[in-house]
């Protein structure tokens, strides 16, 4: 299975914030198979963005590594479902 080449992250535990260290990147919603369609977002130049599906807000933290979130659990990672089959 091929890498992603723009991270996936979602908002399943319902957090307020979630800090990202990539300024483009999709918004999934909830993990599947709740999830929203996939939406592509990307930042520009601004430090936040929300998701128009499900009002994620979405906050830059240069900190982080690309396709890393706080909290960690938002980031999707389908590669584990795959390997559960």
């Amino acid at each position: 299975m091929a890498d992603k080449a723009v991270p996936h992250f979602h908002n399943d535990i319902g957090v307020a914030v979630i800090h990202v260290g990539s300024r483009e990147f999709m918004c999934i919603g909830a993990l599947p198979p709740f999830d929203h369609p996939h939406v592509f977002l990307d930042m520009g130049a601004d430090h936040e963005i929300i998701c128009q599906y499900c009002s994620t807000l979405y906050r830059y933290r240069p900190s982080l590594k690309a396709g890393h979130a706080d909290p960690e659990t938002c980031v999707w990672n389908d590669r584990a479902k795959a390997a559960a089959e």
